[in-house]
């Protein structure tokens, strides 16, 4: 069955990975292009997001992904304005998500089953600061998990990781939308943990200010330059949602 050929195979490159050491055992669900959501990105998203058939016109399914980084290094990244070990997960993770892609798409290749994917990041409108494809909203839609009150995604595994995505010219079962909340905010009202970690108060309960979010981002990038282009933060991502599950 291709969706757990698909699974298997996220789940051995992750498992395989020379940096598998600060991931957990990811996450892979799928979703038909057909279903609403996607229609309605544009309304929800913002009118820049492209459709799965914008990536590829002959698509039929969209699979995502999401890789959970490991408590430790969310854990460090709980103690300072920015972790080194979170800093190298970022870049690493994205690095394999990008692979596991360009893999996948030669896998199902070997098929005959034509695939495309967008970058595991920095796809966003430098002026607007809006991506024209999420990951996130995706993975939404194929039933990884429900968004919290950080703006993120938040898995049964979590929050803090990072998300990819393909489509491909196959149709297969997708999964189901899970109704369960998993952000403690939403599930109890009482937890305000990711507006109170925002450094510069990009994040609060009425919305999130881009352009304050990506000043942090690009400030941060500043002690990580020997990484290369490393913008990030992930104060919003590290508190009681950070981790769950195994």
């Amino acid at each position: 069955m291709l969706k757990m050929e698909l699974a298997r195979f996220v789940c051995n490159e992750v498992k395989g990975s020379e940096d598998r050491n600060i991931f957990r055992t990811p996450l892979v669900g799928f979703a038909s292009v057909s279903d609403p959501l996607f229609l309605r990105l544009p309304e929800i998203v913002g009118k820049h997001h492209i459709q799965p058939k914008d990536l590829l016109p002959s698509a039929q399914t969209v699979m995502a992904f999401f890789i959970p980084f490991a408590p430790a290094i969310v854990l460090a990244n709980r103690e300072t304005a920015v972790a080194q070990e979170w800093a190298e997960a970022y870049l690493k993770t994205n690095a394999l998500i990008n692979s596991i892609c360009e893999k996948a798409i030669v896998f199902l290749s070997e098929k005959r089953i034509e695939a495309k994917s967008i970058p595991a990041t920095h796809t966003y409108d430098p002026e607007t600061l809006l991506a024209s494809w999420s990951h996130r909203s995706v993975g939404f839609i194929a039933g990884l998990g429900r968004f919290g009150l950080n703006r993120m995604l938040i898995t049964a595994k979590g929050c803090a990781g990072r998300y990819g995505s393909l489509v491909f010219v196959k149709e297969v079962t997708p999964d189901q939308r899970s109704d369960e909340e998993f952000c403690i905010g939403l599930r109890t009202g009482e937890c305000r943990y990711c507006f109170d970690a925002c450094p510069v108060g990009a994040l609060k309960p009425d919305g999130l200010d881009r352009s304050k979010c990506n000043g942090r981002l690009l400030e941060n990038s500043k002690f990580f330059t020997e990484l290369g282009l490393c913008d990030v933060c992930g104060k919003c991502v590290v508190g009681p949602c950070a981790i769950l599950g195994n």
